[in-house]
């Protein structure tokens, strides 16, 4: 398990935590609410988004190979599978959200059991259940979409809930515990005026 006490006992990285979990919040807060209101949306951009970066990387394999390795075989057959992948992809995006669905329920499988562990990791300080939550939300996302994915409609909707979902909770956590740390913050100081 990971030591999270360095995380928590510097004072350093916790300022830095407080002040850019806030501006991340705040972002998640507001895409996590556009994935809820336009699921589609989110989905194919998603899906288009990630077909073009597949395709980038593509073109970038094939450039570095005919600067340096132009007989590597191994290399061009990657060249040729991240670019036709996100050639099909680009060009049917509904395929790409399927896809990207098995990734995202991956993702959320990693996510919710690192936010479990998190808790545990964190569980004397206040609000640590809140990690617990978000961990045990993203499992569920996480089942909930392998339930879904045999239909192409519902499974369309469901990347971009799931997004957004997601994105709103964690964004929650964060300026939850921004929020109790700039408390507890605030009150250790008090305590350290009072006691001189």
């Amino acid at each position: 398990m990971l030591n999270y006490s360095v995380f928590i006992d510097s004072s350093t990285i916790l300022e830095k935590f407080k002040k850019s979990s806030k501006i991340a919040g705040a972002i998640f807060l507001l895409l996590g609410i556009l994935g809820i209101l336009f699921p589609e949306f989110i989905s194919l951009t998603s899906a288009i988004f990630f077909g073009w970066l597949l395709l980038f990387s593509g073109f970038m394999v094939g450039y570095q190979l005919w600067q340096t390795n132009a007989k590597d075989w191994l290399g061009w057959l990657k060249f040729a599978l991240l670019t036709l992948t996100g050639i099909l992809i680009v060009l049917n995006p509904i395929t790409g959200v399927i896809s990207l669905g098995l990734l995202f329920v991956i993702y959320f499988f990693i996510d919710g059991f690192a936010s479990v562990s998190l808790a545990f990791g964190i569980r004397p300080k206040p609000m640590w259940w809140l990690s617990l939550l978000n961990g045990i939300l993203s499992i569920v996302l996480g089942i909930a979409f392998l339930m879904a994915i045999e239909n192409p409609i519902q499974a369309l909707k469901m990347v971009g809930i799931l997004i957004g979902i997601s994105l709103f909770f964690d964004g929650f956590v964060l300026l939850s515990l921004s929020n109790t740390l700039e408390t507890q913050t605030s009150d250790q100081n008090n305590q350290k005026t009072q006691e001189s």
